[in-house]
């Protein structure tokens, strides 16, 4: 099964020092050992890079550019780097209009838009409640692996 895999999964997986840090870990292991496919689109890596390269004061990592592209290069090997296309546009446009969204959620809906593009019918994110209104995939909390992904 191809799962996308959200920025805060990314983002908890590299820094040992945050309380979700195993849960993360143990999802995507669990995961690969499965057999399932994990992903990530431009905007997720993206997004990886923005919160590794910011400052600790401003909820970052505090890491430097050099560091955050060695990070991000394991993860691209890794991962399976699915390409931006330009049908992700005319499908976010789509959802947005359908959900009605707004605000910092147009993002979310782009992830969505990316992972319908390309086929992709799962996203593992702690932050499940932000893509419940999305009834194009199914959301995993990390927590929630173990369980049988349908």
């Amino acid at each position: 099964m191809r799962i996308l895999v959200d920025t805060n999964i990314l983002v908890r997986r590299v820094n040992r020092k945050d309380p979700s840090f195993n849960e993360a870990r143990m999802a995507l292991n669990l995961l690969r050992e499965r057999g399932d496919q994990l992903c990530v689109v431009p905007q997720i890596m993206i997004e990886f890079w923005s919160v590794c390269t910011r400052p600790l004061h401003r909820n970052g990592l505090g890491l430097s550019t050099a560091i955050a592209d060695r990070i991000s290069t394991r993860i691209e090997d890794g991962l399976d780097l699915v390409p931006e296309t330009p049908d992700t546009y005319a499908v976010w446009r789509a959802l947005v209009k359908l959900h009605e969204v707004s605000g910092l959620k147009v993002f979310d809906a782009r992830l969505v838009a990316s992972a319908k593009v390309h086929g992709i019918g799962v996203i593992l994110t702690f932050n499940d409640s932000d893509f419940r209104r999305f009834s194009e995939v199914q959301v995993v909390h990390p927590a929630r692996v173990g369980n049988r992904i349908a």
